[in-house]
C-alpha cells in the first residue's frame, strides 16, 4: 500500500485533473486530504478508496497492492 499515493497521482495526471477538480468530482470536502494521500501522509477511508477505484476504472486491489500495476 506504499504506492497508493503514487498510483493516485499517476491516474490523476493521465486525466489532466488538478487535486481541486478531483476532490470536487469525488465529492471530497477538502482537496488537501487527497494531497495527503498522494504524499503518503494519510490513508483513504474504504468508501473513498472505492470511489477512487470506480472513478478511474481500476480495482481496489490495483490501488492497494504494490505489486500490481495500474493500466
Amino acid at each position: 500500500m506504499q504506492r497508493l499515493g503514487e498510483k493516485l497521482r499517476t491516474l490523476r495526471g493521465q486525466r489532466g485533473l488538478s487535486l481541486r477538480k478531483l476532490a470536487s468530482l469525488l465529492e471530497v470536502s477538502s482537496y488537501s486530504h487527497l494531497a495527503e494521500i498522494e504524499s503518503g501522509k494519510s490513508k483513504p477511508s474504504v468508501d473513498l478508496l472505492v470511489k477512487i477505484a470506480d472513478f478511474f476504472g481500476v480495482s481496489t486491489d490495483q490501488l492497494l497492492r504494490d505489486e500490481l500495476e495500474i493500466d
